[in-house]
């Protein structure tokens, strides 16, 4: 474990979560743990951006219940998109999603830095290995 991994987040979340339609304030709250647990972990850098859960008003529906999420995590965007039928699954599905995003995003950057090994013509080393 380095330093990085346990550093705390220097910036709290910035992460708006905003019913449209005729969504209780219940399932907003849930959703908001869901996707604190996700972005308030340490080690992250810095995230901002906004989570959009919408209710459906045609009952004929299978999936009532849809959520958007645009989130910035340091330099990348976080696009996510999740549809059930009950908003504790969908507060679930995004958790998910959400989760699996960020978490490539953030080992993305962490393996390019550990890999980026210069190449023989720039003073790397010349018999094919890295350092």
């Amino acid at each position: 474990m380095t330093v990085r991994d346990t550093d705390i987040q220097q910036t709290p979340a910035t992460v708006r979560v905003r019913g449209t339609g005729d969504v209780d304030e219940q399932a907003l709250a849930y959703a908001r743990t869901k996707v604190d647990a996700v972005l308030g972990r340490s080690g992250l850098p810095p995230v901002s951006g906004e989570v959009r859960i919408e209710k459906a008003t045609a009952h004929h529906a299978t999936r009532l219940w849809t959520a958007r999420a645009e989130i910035r995590v340091g330099r990348d965007l976080v696009v996510v998109h999740a549809e059930e039928a009950t908003a504790h699954e969908l507060a679930d599905r995004l958790h998910d999603r959400l989760r699996g995003q960020v978490e490539r995003v953030v080992h993305r950057g962490d393996a390019a830095r550990k890999s980026a090994t210069p190449p023989a013509w720039r003073g790397g080393p010349t018999d094919g290995r890295q350092e």
